[in-house]
């Protein structure tokens, strides 16, 4: 009998805020210029936020942009720009949820989450650690890398899962307490041309 693993609701992923708008510091011209090149925009629909054919390296970090990282702790504010004054649209409310890093600024990243959703968040609310989003209703967890392989579960839509390692077409995650390998073309959270080991 197949264990089918559960999502927790979709509102529970990103909330909006509702606070009283908080005005934005003073900027120099040259901090201006700076902010220009990553200006946060607004929210996109999920089709438009699929990372560009060439990736290009952040100005904080040297690492690829964009990439994939996942929320550290089970509250995120994220704001409508890279620093405390500004005001936060939406608090991200669950632990291991895969963001997309699109920009950089300081010790602030600017993320999307699966559904286009985002803003500005401290660089310490994210992880290096690897989570996926189950993108395919009850999408079969196999014993292994193959169509044909034991069933272990059956993940429904929206259910996290860690990444233990992905080669060129399939992942081993981890979700429910239960391991197994998923498509990548049932995930979001990782690009189609990354492995991992």
């Amino acid at each position: 009998m197949n264990r089918i693993i559960t999502a927790v609701t979709a509102a529970a992923f990103a909330l909006p805020c509702l606070a009283q708008d908080v005005a934005a510091p003073v900027l120099r011209p040259a901090d201006l210029a700076a902010l220009s090149q990553t200006a946060p925009q607004p929210a996109a629909p999920l089709a438009s936020i699929a990372p560009p054919e060439q990736a290009t390296v952040g100005s904080e970090t040297n690492l690829p942009l964009p990439r994939f990282v996942s929320l550290k702790t089970d509250e995120g504010n994220v704001r409508r720009g890279p620093s405390l004054s500004h005001r936060i649209d939406w608090v991200f409310v669950r632990e291991d949820m895969p963001l997309m890093i699109t920009a950089e600024y300081g010790h602030w990243r600017r993320v999307v989450d699966r559904d286009g959703l985002g803003g500005w968040v401290h660089y310490s609310l994210l992880s290096g650690s690897r989570s996926v989003i189950i993108d395919a209703d009850l999408a079969p967890l196999r014993a292994q890398a193959t169509e044909d392989a034991r069933e272990v579960a059956l993940l429904e839509a929206g259910v996290i899962a860690r990444v233990d390692e992905c080669g060129p077409s399939w992942c081993r995650v981890t979700a429910g307490g239960y391991r197994g390998w998923l498509p990548k073309s049932a995930l979001w959270g990782i690009g189609a041309d990354e492995v991992l080991d």
